[in-house]
């Protein structure tokens, strides 16, 4: 249903609308104006609706916006009418928690494959996933359908860890490595990196 033409800032902010609308479900709500909604995700009402409006028509003038319809539209539109597995590579503290957050799973995202360099944790089984040896990251890959990689490697290692991961398919990268990653045109990454968000509070701490 998305355009490619449709700016990623637009992409990046639906599913900040579909996690307030889920919430509005919880709490029993039925209909939403982008008033409403504005309040909600601090997002001007006039900005909601055009963000929505790259997609086609979901509210009624005068009414709103029915709120399943809308999450049913919007999780049609980032394809999340199915289950993703995704690949992890570097199981430290960091990739064992995520191994572990349930969260994931929640909203669609399956993590199917553990791969870390560390004899002393290859082997081991963490919340039912066996870590495998990262030089078995060809034949792992080859036989899956896996498109989405959790990158929690040292910075040193991230980028040839990326590159490979692109060799063998991987399309989309959650890049937790404190490092900017050169990859080729149609490969997404997003990096999660929490000391530059600190970084960018703390200037306002003075």
């Amino acid at each position: 249903m998305a355009k490619p033409n449709i700016p990623d800032i637009v992409v990046s902010r639906l599913p900040l609308y579909l996690q307030t609308l889920n919430h509005l479900l919880r709490e029993g709500e039925e209909v939403v104006s982008s008033d409403e909604l504005s309040e909600k995700v601090g997002i001007p009402a006039v900005q909601i609706r055009k963000d929505l409006s790259f997609f086609g028509g979901f509210g009624v003038k005068g009414k709103g916006y029915d709120i399943i319809h809308l999450i049913d539209n919007l999780r049609s539109i980032l394809n999340l009418n199915q289950i993703w597995p995704m690949v992890i590579v570097g199981v430290g503290n960091l990739g064992q928690a995520l191994i572990r957050y349930q969260g994931f799973a929640r909203q669609g995202f399956e993590i199917v494959l553990a791969l870390d360099i560390n004899p002393n944790i290859i082997g081991t089984e963490i919340a039912g996933i066996v870590v495998q040896d990262v030089e078995t990251m060809d034949t792992a890959l080859r036989s899956s359908d896996i498109r989405i990689a959790l990158l929690t490697v040292p910075a040193n290692a991230a980028q040839s860890t990326a590159d490979a991961l692109v060799a063998h398919g991987i399309k989309a990268i959650l890049n937790y490595a404190p490092i900017i990653l050169k990859l080729p045109e149609g490969v997404r990454v997003a990096n999660i990196d929490p000391v530059l968000k600190l970084e960018h509070l703390t200037y306002y701490l003075s």
